[in-house]
């Protein structure tokens, strides 16, 4: 693949993955007691450090002068989207106020963690932040995200703003055009305060790269963020942005918010038109958004999601019915809570997870201990991530090996190994694998396991490689628990649910049926309504 600046056909292959102590909780029945300014507090961002928040929640920000926003404060950061966006709608809240406060805040602390690579300059901001204000004040709303900022993963590309893809060879490349994911950003009045950093080429579930170095983690500056949406979950936790959008092909809209004590979502393939794309057929690596609570998840899938022709499997619905109340009834349904997925866990991760069957049944669920078959599926990811990658780098490989990662030969070297006969074995394997995930869906509408299968680890390790006595066999093997996800194409949330004893937040996903991305949504908003999971002090101050 020829990779020049600034062509279309020239978008490198979004590869990138990607003894308990146990929280405090109340029932979902007290939650509702509290009322609408504790629901703001519990969903403002379950696990963010508290030192990071100035006050409980964007609603004790409210003045009583006419309901405005004191824009004193940090509470501005960490306000949830939907109550941000209507603050501005409303005019009690202004565009410049909000980019102001999202500046500050990332002055303060991005030098600590590292998420945001590159920031527009701060006069442009503030511009296009007047913009906003003018347009509303002549009665013209721009759309959903009117005058909020918003985190853009540094594989996205930004007309005018650098995109590295975290590679040396593009350290000053700066695009000619928008990515269809940040369009739709932009048209919904969205306002790109800059890039998030990414491991190199979006490969590895570990934020760093040559180029801008490694994301820390906002509760442990030791400890990694995962990746490869690192910096767009940090930048989310810190309250830098109230959204970022990110990419996921093995974890990587799932893994960095289980570090970090964020969401996220993997929607189903061709959810958010993937373009442009060399490989449109494609469907293991999508784009989704990573937010501090399920609502504001939910209310960004709504502008990033809708279907486009350029995808040949693109979905044929609109994204506005994410922007509506999740609220629903599970009395009834039936959720599966994993075993073990023949895999090797972190003790602490597996129990923080298993824990959670009491909240699903609180709900009025029917939880049992099962688990889809999910044989092949390390197979089938690895052997078409082997054949993508030696067509997106093969040649580059010739002509600038020097410069790419040791991940990348890995998967050259591999892909070229691959044979027709062999390809098509896989694809027979893949489809019963999505037969035998289809069947177990039909009886169970959920399946609940850990993100990830082991904490957050070193910054300056590259990757686990062993978890429990077990070897990894390769930089991706600790991340099967989310990529055997991935391989049966099954939309899944990353959700906040308990913290390690040494304080780290651990995530759960919450899979859902081919193409019920909504029901996904609806059950990770009841969990997380339900858990309550408590905020612990982060380190970032």
């Amino acid at each position: 693949m020829k990779l020049t600046p600034g062509g279309r056909k020239a978008r490198p292959y979004n590869g990138g993955l990607e003894e308990l102590t146990m929280t405090e909780r109340i029932t979902r029945r007290d939650a509702l007691k509290l009322g609408t300014n504790a629901a703001v507090s519990a969903a403002v961002g379950p696990l963010l450090p508290r030192e990071l928040l100035r006050g409980e929640s964007g609603a004790d920000a409210l003045s009583g002068n006419g309901g405005a926003m004191d824009t004193s404060s940090g509470d501005v950061c960490f306000l949830r989207a939907v109550e941000m966006a209507r603050l501005i709608r409303e005019k009690k809240l202004s565009a410049r106020e909000a980019m102001e406060a999202h500046l500050k805040q990332t002055k303060r602390v991005n030098e600590k963690v590292n998420a945001i690579v590159t920031l527009v300059p701060e006069e442009q901001l503030m511009k296009e932040a007047a913009a906003a204000d003018e347009s509303l004040a002549h009665g013209k709303w721009l759309g959903p995200l009117h005058g909020m900022p918003v985190g853009v993963k540094d594989l996205h590309e930004t007309k005018g703003i650098r995109t590295t893809y975290g590679s040396p060879i593009f350290r000053d490349h700066v695009p000619d055009f928008d990515c269809l994911l940040v369009q739709r950003e932009k048209k919904a009045g969205a306002l790109v305060v800059g890039k998030t950093n990414v491991p190199e080429f979006g490969f590895g579930s570990q934020t760093f790269n040559p180029v801008f170095g490694a994301t820390r983690n906002p509760h442990d500056l030791t400890k990694t963020c995962g990746g490869s949406t690192g910096g767009g979950s940090v930048a989310v936790a810190c309250g830098m942005v109230p959204l970022a959008d990110g990419s996921d092909h093995g974890g990587s809209l799932r893994n960095p918010p289980s570090f970090c004590g964020v969401v996220g979502l993997r929607p189903s393939p061709g959810r958010v038109p993937n373009t442009p794309a060399r490989l449109g057929w494609q469907p293991f690596s999508v784009e989704g958004p990573v937010a501090r609570n399920v609502a504001d998840c939910a209310f960004f899938l709504s502008v990033l999601a809708g279907f486009d022709r350029a995808s040949p499997i693109a979905i044929d619905e609109s994204g506005a019915k994410f922007a509506q109340p999740l609220g629903r009834e599970f009395k009834g349904v039936r959720v599966a809570m994993f075993r073990d997925m023949g895999l090797p866990w972190d003790p602490q991760v597996k129990a923080a997870v298993l824990a959670q069957a009491k909240v699903f049944e609180s709900l009025g669920c029917i939880v049992e201990e099962a688990e889809p078959d999910l044989r092949d599926a390390n197979e089938c990811l690895l052997a078409w991530r082997h054949w993508a990658n030696e067509l997106a780098f093969g040649d580059l490989v010739e002509t600038k090996g020097d410069l790419l990662n040791d991940y990348i030969h890995w998967h050259v070297e591999e892909g070229r190994k691959l044979t027709g006969p062999y390809l098509a074995r896989v694809e027979a394997k893949r489809t019963a694998l999505y037969e035998r995930m289809r069947t177990f869906m039909e009886k169970y509408e959920f399946f609940v396991a850990p993100v990830s299968q082991v904490l957050p680890f070193d910054v300056n390790t590259k990757y686990p490689t062993e978890i429990a006595g077990v070897k990894m066999e390769n930089y991706m093997a600790w991340m099967k628990s989310a990529y055997y996800i991935s391989a049966a194409g099954n939309p899944a949330a990353s959700v906040p649910c308990a913290f390690s004893k040494e304080g780290l937040p651990i995530g759960m996903q919450i899979v859902g049926r081919h193409h019920d991305d909504w029901g996904v949504l609806q059950m990770a908003s009841a969990f997380e309504q339900a858990a309550m999971v408590a905020r612990r002090p982060g380190v970032v101050a």
